[in-house]
């Protein structure tokens, strides 16, 4: 399948192809190509639950759908075919198989899924005596068991229940109650997801230890090659450190999809359309609302020019009031409120906050009343001194008869 066709292809059938290549990788039946070939198909698995923001950190196995739980099973499936990849540089290999086991352990230890037992023994550095290590390893192969027996015991229930329901479907036309199926349909599916997810932890820890151990062996082999010549030991040993530190920030960008999912799709309608394969991520999407138009046929989706028309357009309107906006737009309104609102609310705040001395000198409320009543005094004394001067009627003496 071409690269074109992979990337337009749904999450569903990305995960299902990848699953079946699992599966016969697993047998030892897969060729290099279609192991390779598998690994971009979980890498793009990968890529799309990262965009989509399936998972989050503050999330459990509850609070995860029945339909989502299979993709945390990706890294450890891109662990295991990476794992039989063919390179020369087989350390490389293993490196990249480890990174995404712990990738897969530290995300199902996020999500509660990792037995105690598993947890205790990893943070105290694994087990230090034979004794103890032996003890992990037989509890963890009861586990597998455990997980393997009750992943056969669904399969059977479920087949007996297909058959059940077929025979009884020949026998009598009567519909059945499907809603009881469905139901236990839904809890079987779950419950078998969730049985595979602890049965790939048993495998993940052993394999990430037989993994190391493999590292181990060949970086001995290779020190020891590399000891014939100090300069060419010297020079591949600062290799070595560079590419570990290369390695570990690479790790830590496809650990990002986990710890820290990219912003999710806010349109649910596109994010649905996304998972089921009519739409891509990369398609520009906007929250805008469709209007439901009623009316003759004739008129719906053209605008209505003369009169006549319009009014034919009003006819068959519903009863009740259409919304204006979609629940996105909605959201997007109040989250702006919201911010405009702790914008000023951290505005009032820092106003509040500020101290009085800080500011600028101001004049107290009496001095300007001070500063009047004193201008207005001076006035007053001007003008009676003038009029002590200049008597009523001084300057008229001249224009009177007797004057």
């Amino acid at each position: 399948m071409g690269e074109l066709n992979m990337q337009e292809m749904p999450l569903p059938a990305l995960f299902e192809q990848a699953s079946k290549i699992h599966a016969s990788a697993s047998e030892s039946s897969a060729d290099k190509d279609t192991v390779r070939k598998g690994c971009e198909i979980l890498r793009q698995c990968e890529e799309m639950v990262g965009k989509l923001g399936l998972f989050s950190l503050n999330e459990t196995k509850e609070d995860i759908s029945t339909a989502n739980l299979k993709y945390i099973l990706v890294p450890y499936y891109l662990a295991e075919l990476t794992e039989k990849v063919a390179e020369d540089d087989r350390i490389k290999v293993l490196k990249a198989a480890q990174a995404k086991l712990k990738e897969f352990i530290s995300f199902c230890e996020t999500l509660e899924l990792v037995p105690e037992e598993e947890i205790e023994t990893s943070t105290q550095g694994g087990a230090n005596s034979s004794v103890d290590r032996r003890a992990k390893k037989i509890a963890r192969f009861k586990r597998q068991r455990a997980a393997e027996s009750k992943l056969l015991e669904i399969k059977e229930r479920k087949e007996r229940r297909g058959r059940s329901t077929k025979a009884a479907a020949l026998s009598s036309p009567v519909e059945t109650e499907e809603d009881d199926v469905l139901d236990d349909d839904g809890e079987e599916e779950r419950e078998a997801w969730l049985t595979t997810i602890s049965l790939g932890l048993c495998k993940a820890f052993d394999l990430l230890e037989m993994l190391k151990k493999e590292e181990e062996i060949l970086s001995a082999v290779k020190e020891k090659q590399l000891q014939d010549g100090e300069k060419e030991f010297s020079q591949s040993i600062l290799d070595e450190r560079t590419k570990k530190v290369e390695t570990w920030h690479r790790d830590a960008a496809a650990r990002a999809h986990y710890t820290k999912p990219a912003a999710p799709i806010t349109c649910a309608t596109f994010a649905q359309d996304v998972i089921e394969g009519r739409a891509k991520v990369s398609q520009a999407h906007e929250h805008k609302h469709q209007p439901l138009i009623f009316g003759p046929a004739s008129l719906v989706g053209r605008n209505p020019t003369t009169e006549r028309e319009k009014i034919a357009a009003q006819v068959f309107q519903p009863h009740y009031r259409m919304p204006t906006m979609s629940i996105e737009e909605a959201g997007l309104t109040e989250m702006n409120m919201m911010n405009e609102w702790q914008e000023k609310n951290v505005k009032l705040m820092e106003e509040a906050n500020s101290s009085w001395y800080k500011d600028a000198p101001k004049s107290r409320p009496g001095e300007d009343d001070e500063e009047d009543n004193d201008a207005a005094q001076d006035k007053a004394r001007a003008w009676d001194d003038w009029k002590d001067d200049n008597p009523r009627g001084a300057g008229n003496k001249k224009l009177t008869p007797c004057g």
